[in-house]
């Protein structure tokens, strides 16, 4: 009896070579890719991408230009907003059949708003491995770039479109003592920085756009003098990241304390509102309880 032929070794092409690449272990691997300079990825990401069973992506053009950069072969699935509620049980499916399956973004580390969450969450309920192939993320390049604090830091994602939204969620951000690191759009790019000005007075910033591309550009300043500027010069293209400074030193207020926890309160246990509060603005944990148990209990009455 003929014996079946063994299947062709996966491989990935580095500097004219071709570079093996074995099968990962069965499971979903959340592989981080280059956000503008294909050159940033890692080669564990290669190998990983190379000899993975599919690769789950949200855009299959955007892909397609990283593997065929590295000759890879592997097939590839659109898995993103769009499609997510259908395409999550197929490749919950492909996982139970014990592939290796990996998930990318456009750019930069999945979940990082990206619909990658959900399914990362359903195959650990699933009892499914899920292995992070670490790399290049927007954020934490931003970060580094901008010569803002790092000890201490929120990513807080997108700020709210309409103005009013928008300017409520920067007073929430107002009393963190961390520097904030936000994506946003070019368009809203002027309005965001104005309102930010508003908010959140004469902190230190920087506008992070187009990182690692050809047009990288890394603009510091007071944020107003940055509104300013953007008001002028008209809405920048391409990826943005903004990076503010943390708030001065300033004792946070008990009726500032008092908000928060209300706030909180709406959506946490009193222990989670205390903590996260407390977190937020440095105060005691203990304090910060003690105001949360009178708080409630004034409602309560």
């Amino acid at each position: 009896m003929t014996q079946p032929s063994a299947a062709p070794a996966r491989t990935f092409r580095l500097a004219g070579q071709n570079v093996p690449a074995p099968r990962p272990d069965a499971g979903l691997h959340v592989v981080a890719t280059p956000i503008g300079n294909l050159g940033d990825v890692t080669l564990r990401a290669l190998e990983t991408l190379a000899g993975a069973d599919l690769v789950a992506c949200e855009d299959t053009r955007v892909t397609r230009r990283l593997l065929d950069r590295y000759g890879i072969e592997t097939p590839l699935v659109a898995y993103h907003d769009h499609n997510a509620a259908s395409m999550r049980p197929r490749l919950l499916a492909r996982l139970e059949e014990g592939a290796a399956v990996a998930l990318v973004s456009d750019a930069g580390t999945p979940l990082v708003s990206d619909p990658g969450y959900k399914l990362v969450e359903a195959a650990i309920e699933a009892g499914f491995r899920v292995v992070p192939i670490p790399g290049a993320s927007a954020s934490l390049a931003a970060l580094v770039a901008a010569g803002l604090p790092t000890d201490r830091f929120l990513f807080d994602g997108f700020l709210p479109q309409k103005g009013g939204a928008r300017r409520s969620r920067i007073a929430e951000l107002s009393t963190i003592p961390a520097t904030l690191v936000l994506y946003e759009s070019g368009p809203r790019l002027p309005e965001s920085l104005a309102d930010l000005a508003a908010g959140l007075g004469s902190r230190m910033a920087a506008v992070c756009r187009e990182l690692t591309k050809t047009f990288e550009e890394v603009r510091r300043g007071p944020l107003a003098e940055l509104a300013a500027h953007y008001a002028e010069a008209g809405p920048p293209r391409g990826e943005i990241v903004l990076v503010v400074g943390p708030p001065a030193d300033v004792e946070t207020s008990d009726a500032d304390i008092d908000a928060a926890l209300r706030r909180a309160l709406a959506s946490l246990s009193l222990k989670d509102a205390a903590a996260t509060v407390a977190a937020a603005t440095g105060r005691p944990r203990r304090d910060v309880y003690a105001r949360a148990l009178a708080l409630q209990a004034a409602a309560d009455e």
